[in-house]
């Protein structure tokens, strides 16, 4: 269960939410297998997934969005169901600042699913330069996963285009608990997570190969190869 691991983007955060939208769109996404800071929140199983977000002209956005999850034993929760809203603004020429707040649901086992609730404030700090886009990401919540503790997450990430339509990414994160009383990973205060991903389109789809790793000892955390395919629609 989702107990066991470090709970949106990316998401969780929440790679879609951390952009700027026309108007009213939807994503529909379908991947191998929904990771989340490097631990698979399916069984290392295929999700689907989707979003709808509105952009207002002045940078502010809503929006959001849904997986199935899968957290095993006896827990029958499987469906994450997120929220967020935030505003995206270019601060120079080169500078971006992405700042909202997000609100996980899980549902589908009446006994735990809502306990699962937690709200998390997140902030992304964009550069843009000849060499690509380089960023510094923060999430922060209050209550991680409903367990009344915090917990934080800092990404660093680099994206550079290798060819015209060809991106490569680069990131590492650091998931942390504040009290290992209230949360922890076998103990762990904390974990790392490494993930390189190629990404193109192609006939208005979006495809992302992925490879990542983290380093704990689990089976849903380990070395692994995600694929993903994407489409947006304008509404």
């Amino acid at each position: 269960m989702k107990l066991q691991l470090s709970a949106l983007a990316c998401a969780s955060m929440l790679a879609l939410s951390q952009q700027t939208f026309a108007d009213l769109s939807s994503t529909v996404n379908l991947t191998t297998d929904y990771t989340f800071n490097g631990v698979s929140q399916t069984q290392n199983d295929p999700a689907l997934q989707a979003s709808l977000d509105y952009g207002f002209d002045n940078g502010w956005y809503v929006g959001t969005w849904a997986s199935n999850v899968d957290f095993a034993g006896e827990d029958d929760t499987n469906l994450e169901w997120d929220f967020y809203t935030g505003k995206f603004m270019q601060l120079t020429d080169k500078v971006s600042l992405d700042t909202g707040i997000a609100y996980y649901t899980y549902h589908g086992d009446d006994d735990v699913s809502r306990d699962y609730d937690y709200p998390e404030a997140y902030a992304k700090l964009g550069y843009s330069s000849d060499l690509g886009e380089s960023e510094v990401n923060g999430w922060y919540s209050w209550d991680y996963f409903g367990q009344g503790g915090s917990h934080y997450i800092m990404m660093l990430a680099h994206t550079f285009e290798v060819a015209e339509g060809h991106n490569v990414r680069f990131s590492v994160d650091r998931s942390t608990s504040t009290n290992k009383a209230d949360y922890s990973w076998d103990d762990k205060k904390s974990y790392n997570h490494y993930r390189v991903e190629y990404m193109t389109s192609l006939n208005g789809f979006d495809f992302n190969i992925a490879a990542e790793n983290t380093n704990l000892d689990w089976d849903n955390a380990d070395e692994r190869v995600v694929l993903s395919v994407a489409r947006t629609f304008n509404l």
